[in-house]
């Protein structure tokens, strides 16, 4: 076993066709049976990872995957340029035609069946007609998904909706045509009646049809929210530059970003993007490397320096030599992370697909039973296909197909008011049992914004001729700590204009305001003036960086005039939203990039204990890892591409929506608001939304335990057995509207 990884070949598949999570562990199952394979199938990113043999032929996994019912094929090469939002998806828009459909064509046959006031002279045989294209073809992929599973010796929730649906389909049909359903004139009385009949005059069409509309609705919206499982890699690829301008024979040839190749020297300008990762050979810049790294404060570069494709250079002019092109890049390094940990998420059962393998044979078994016991007791065939038929009809899973879609529908429909949008039913478990909670610092606990907070003015220097003077002229530069100098300073009142602007490159920029000549950046720059900051400005300096703080130096006139101090701040609801993570029972931990004096500054300014720093974006995942390797179940609140990876690596992902596309697509949910309290909110409303779905399970299952013996002993014609199941349908509907009353603390 030692030595399998070294000699493992690792092979991704598509898998095709699973309408559950029972037929992912069927797959896995199978493929795990070959010699030397250990394979990982994951309902809902419908993908397959395959530790298999080196020299192994991806068509072997893919035959096997076949012959257990379903498709497989290797995945092709990702294309960041294309639009994969708008590009159709056959199955989803099958679905939807089906849905459509199905909804048009049985509300009338519910409506007739149920209210004898709308049963005209023929009203069944309108019903038959528009009946059976429901049960027949929109309900298609259940049957086809039964029949499959029946030929591997399994059953299903496809099973029993199948079963279900043709029987009572087979039994109308019988009614209509050798019965006396069909008699013109003939009314449908709802009626509680308990003692056996024939059941020649009884019409089951529109339980068919409205169970197969009711499942429909299901599947699609859980396809729908499935398709997006994509969408942060396609979102990260796009992160890079689309082309480049690249130095051949001294002259600048913009190409796409394909053609270029390890060595080759390419210009970036300021505000661009960079291509790929290289060396700087020429120019100095600062480098804005947040949306990678989550540090706050733009990184100083020269000649020599390494720099990584996709970050922001937010100065000066620069060469740079490739050293690492397309899949070796960074970025797409880190677009493999993302990948991984969303294929190794462990596969969350639906609750029904679990209790449904037992419960579905026991139930098909039970009126198959019931069936040979009426007739060895004497009864008539009719008589006993009618009290088989009432307990399929009982068991029928309409409220089951119900008991998840409208909890989710109603709870996501309540967290979007709220700013809270989640993704699917499979996110809820992770929400009642995760214990610890790890935020990224820059731009979830902290604004992400580099922020002007403190101004220390030499003795005789008045705060705001110095806030003038330094912001007069850092407005005329890009750089991120200069426009927040210069902010802060237009607060209190319009800047002057600046002569003869110079940047000092790497060091900071000078020029003349007001005749005097001002001089901002590092202490090195005022150095180059043969000036020093006095004592006082010294330690202030001094103690604003061992707080992980940005200290700029300003002089004018041939002295040191003072220090302005930048940094990323805390926002104002940050301290509360720890404090809900904690009454939760959730335990914080802060996850950054930045160095260690900040992220424990900022740990201690919100009441987090356990601080992680200085963590590059594979060590986040390693960091979530490691704690999940302890015991723990993580949920992990980022904003960033950095934090891409362990959103998905963590059992439950939290993006803020202020955030990359990249975080927001690979979190399972999504706070649209910058307010960290959303996260406690999202938490709150999961679980309370799965208690709901457990709920309804459990009523569901419970109606249909204590009306199955009924139907069976024929106490239960199955007209009342429809309108049993109409009544549960209606109290799990119930059940799931009181989400609507659902509050956010974020107040």
């Amino acid at each position: 076993m030692a030595s399998a990884p070294a000699a493992a070949n690792r092979i991704e598949l598509e898998i095709g066709g699973m309408t559950c999570a029972s037929c992912a562990m069927r797959i896995e199952k199978k493929l795990n049976k070959l010699d030397g394979v250990t394979a990982s199938v994951n309902y809902a990113t419908e993908k397959a990872l395959v530790e298999a043999p080196a020299g192994t032929d991806p068509a072997e996994l893919i035959a096997v995957v076949e012959k257990t019912g379903y498709t497989a094929a290797v995945p092709k090469a990702p294309e960041p340029e294309a639009d994969d939002e708008d590009r159709p998806d056959p199955e989803l828009t099958s679905l939807r035609t089906r849905l459509i459909a199905s909804v048009v064509l049985s509300v009338p046959v519910i409506a007739m069946s149920m209210a004898p006031a709308l049963q005209f002279d023929y009203w069944q045989w309108l019903s038959l007609a528009l009946a059976w294209p429901v049960i027949l073809w929109a309900a298609w992929p259940f049957h086809k998904a039964a029949w499959v599973n029946l030929r591997h010796g399994a059953a299903t929730m496809d099973t029993l909706i199948s079963v279900g649906t043709l029987a009572a389909f087979a039994w109308s049909v019988y009614a209509l045509f050798w019965g006396t359903a069909g008699e013109i004139g003939m009314t449908h009385p709802f009626e509680f009646t308990v003692e056996p009949s024939d059941g020649a005059s009884n019409l089951y069409l529109e339980v068919a049809a409205g169970v197969t509309m009711f499942i429909l609705a299901g599947r699609y919206f859980e396809k729908r929210s499935k398709r997006r499982a994509g969408a942060a890699l396609r979102a990260l690829l796009e992160m890079g530059a689309k082309d480049v301008a690249v130095l051949r024979g001294g002259a600048e040839t913009r190409v796409p970003i394909a053609q270029l190749a390890v060595g080759d020297e390419f210009t970036v300008r300021p505000g661009e993007k960079i291509a790929a990762d290289g060396v700087i050979v020429s120019g100095t810049s600062a480098i804005d490397a947040s949306m990678l790294t989550g540090e706050s404060v733009p990184v100083e570069v020269a000649e020599g320096d390494p720099v990584t494709g996709a970050t922001v250079n937010a100065g000066g002019r620069l060469v740079v030599r490739a050293t690492r092109v397309g899949s070796d890049t960074q970025l797409a390094q880190m677009a493999r992370l993302v990948e991984e940990a969303q294929s190794g998420k462990a596969e969350v059962q639906r609750l029904a697909d679990r209790v449904s393998g037992i419960f579905v044979p026991v139930v098909i078994a039970i009126a198959v039973g019931t069936l040979g016991f009426w007739l060895g007791a004497g009864f008539p065939a009719a008589s006993a296909f009618t009290a088989a038929v009432a307990v399929l009809i009982i068991a029928c899973p309409c409220a089951l197909g119900l008991a998840t879609p409208t909890a989710l529908l109603v709870g996501t429909g309540r967290g979007a008011q709220m700013g809270v949008l989640i993704k699917g039913p499979e996110v809820l478990e992770s929400t009642r049992r995760v214990d610890t909670i790890v935020l990224d610092k820059t731009g979830t606990v902290t604004t992400g914004k580099m922020t002007l907070v403190d101004v220390v003015a030499a003795e005789g220097v008045e705060r705001a001729e110095l806030l003038r003077l330094a912001g007069a002229i850092e407005h005329a530069s890009e750089h991120p700590v200069a426009q927040a100098i210069a902010k802060g300073a237009a607060e209190d009142g319009p800047l002057p204009a600046v002569e003869d602007f110079q940047n000092v490159e790497g060091k900071g920029v000078q020029g003349v305001v007001d005749g005097h000549y001002v001089v901002v950046g590092r202490e090195s720059l005022l150095k180059d003036w043969t000036l020093e900051l006095d004592p006082v400005l010294a330690e202030a300096k001094a103690a604003a960086e061992a707080e992980g703080k940005t200290a700029v130096a300003v002089a004018w006139d041939g002295e040191a005039r003072g220090v302005l101090v930048v940094a990323d701040t805390v926002k104002p609801t940050s301290l509360e939203a720890v404090a809900q993570f904690k009454a939760l029972g959730l335990t914080p931990v802060l996850l950054t990039g930045d160095n260690k004096a900040v992220a424990e500054r900022i740990g201690a300014e919100v009441g987090i204990d356990s601080v992680l720093a200085e963590v590059l974006p594979e060590d986040k995942v390693a960091a979530v890892a490691r704690l999940q390797e302890q015991g723990k179940v993580v949920a992990m609140v980022g904003d960033g591409v950095n934090d891409a990876a362990a959103l998905a690596k963590a059992d439950l992902g939290l993006a803020m929506g202020t955030g990359t596309d990249v975080a927001i697509e690979a979190a399972d949910i999504t706070l649209v608001r910058g307010d960290l309290r959303g996260a406690a909110d999202a938490i709150r409303l999961s679980r309370r939304t799965l208690g709901t779905i457990k709920g309804n399970l459990f009523w569901a299952f419970a109606y249909n335990v204590a009306a199955i013996p009924l139907a069976a002993l024929g106490l239960l014609n199955p007209m009342l057995a429809g309108a049993a199941m109409a009544f549960s349908s209606v109290f799990v509907v119930g059940n799931s509207l009181r989400l609507r009353s659902f509050k956010s603390r974020a107040l």
